[in-house]
């Protein structure tokens, strides 16, 4: 694993250009092999789960080529072919060459899918869906095995028991081509999906209200790419750059946004006292010291996002007064918490069932070493070692190119002090 070395304490200033988003790639990527041409996409994030998607490919002998900017992929000559198991548990979003396989072979076998590990993200939802479209599904020791019958997939009634965005995009992924129609009662309403369906209706899918609570899907025979999709601004990078631009710029513009993805999360930043100059695609943050306390929950979309929480947090820490943070979705999203507190900050989890969080205003934060137990933590010490006095290591720094592209270039750019040191 890598190190992250921050010489902290630096007002910042300049310009970060957003890239593509993480969640939409990781899903877009697994859904190209439903093609039956060679696909292309714009505005790949260089990041960690990119480059394991594509060995994952490799293995099915998909070929692919990363260069500027644009990743191409080629499963015209797909083969069926167990799935490298060290790629797939590196990343969580592996689990969507369940409903790609599925919809594409009509079978699959995955190994249960690893990435960060912020609590229990069960895939039951997943597999109900698969079984609505006539699917077998079989899961044991740590691998799912999904099987169908001489007469395939089918388009099926499939009703959601929560909100899963995982579970929403494998459904489309494995009824795009089902015969019949196909319904996804309490879909999630990302983005990101709405970026999935944009893609696969550009080949010729048939995917209506995406974006919605109710997905509808005719099976189409097949899928044929004609243009280069472009992948939507990532709202996630957006937000914590945000945060980290609040936290230590003396003027900072975020290029390549989409602020209507990000309507909760600029609301909360002005509520705390942000002064946000808000375009058509861009955001400008202006300096303030006087930021106000406020209370956050976390909700599917359009609501707070769960992966905004801890880039957020350093943030708080500026805030005259208590802040309180309730993650809905993965309360257990805490390990952020010990890591901060060695440099200093006042944050603690008060129940860590609900998911409660409470930050104090720390006006000393000092160097430490610290270690970044998944993506979204990770970003959350970037921040906080960038505003801290002193130097702070950040050990197993991957995680944090996992969800960040060219993260040492964009922060070097605006004048932060950092460096990756590799083992």
């Amino acid at each position: 694993m890598s190190k992250l070395i921050v010489n902290g304490g630096k007002r910042l200033s300049g310009e970060i250009s957003i890239g593509g988003a993480k969640n939409s790639t990781v899903a877009l990527i697994p859904a190209a092999i439903l093609a039956d041409t060679p696909v292309s996409f714009d505005s790949v994030p260089d990041i960690l789960d990119v480059h394991n998607l594509m060995l994952i490919l490799e293995s099915m002998n998909v070929s692919s080529e990363f260069k500027h900017d644009v990743l191409t992929i080629d499963p015209t000559h797909i083969v069926e072919a167990p799935l490298p198991s060290k790629a797939i548990k590196s990343l969580r979003a592996s689990y969507y060459f369940m409903g790609a396989l599925l919809g594409r072979f009509h079978r699959a076998t995955v190994s249960f899918p690893g990435g960060d590990n912020i609590g229990p993200r069960p895939i039951d939802q997943h597999i109900k869906a698969f079984k609505a479209l006539g699917a077998e599904v079989v899961e044991e020791n740590g691998t799912v095995t999904i099987t169908t019958g001489e007469n395939g997939l089918h388009g099926a009634q499939i009703f959601l028991d929560m909100v899963s965005v995982g579970a929403t995009i494998n459904a489309i992924l494995a009824a795009v081509k089902a015969p019949g129609t196909t319904v996804i009662g309490n879909a999630a309403k990302e983005p990101e999906i709405i970026d999935i369906a944009t893609f696969l209706n550009n080949m010729g899918a048939n995917i209506r209200g995406a974006g919605t609570d109710v997905i509808r899907i005719e099976g189409v025979e097949k899928l044929i790419a004609s243009n280069t999709h472009t992948i939507i601004p990532d709202r996630i990078e957006a937000g914590t750059y945000l945060s980290l631009a609040a936290a230590v710029g003396d003027g900072i513009m975020i290029d390549n946004v989409i602020p209507e993805h990000l309507e909760s999360y600029i609301a909360k930043m002005e509520e705390m006292g942000c002064d946000l100059q808000v375009s058509e695609d861009k955001i400008f943050v202006t300096p303030t010291d006087d930021l106000k306390p406020i209370q956050v929950k976390v909700m599917p979309f359009p609501g707070f996002a769960t992966d905004l929480q801890q880039p957020l947090t350093p943030l708080l820490l500026k805030a005259n007064g208590r802040s309180v943070i309730v993650d809905t979705i993965y309360p257990k999203r805490i390990k952020h918490i010990s890591e901060l507190n060695k440099l200093g900050a006042k944050v603690k989890s008060e129940d860590t069932d609900e998911g409660i969080i409470v930050v104090d205003q720390t006006d000393d934060l000092r160097g430490a070493e610290v270690s970044a137990g998944e993506i979204r933590a990770g970003a959350c010490l970037l921040i906080a070692g960038l505003m801290a006095k002193g130097t702070t290591t950040i050990d197993q720094a991957d995680n944090i190119l996992r969800g960040y592209g060219s993260v040492i270039e964009k922060l070097t750019a605006i004048g932060a002090d950092v460096r990756l040191v590799r083992d």
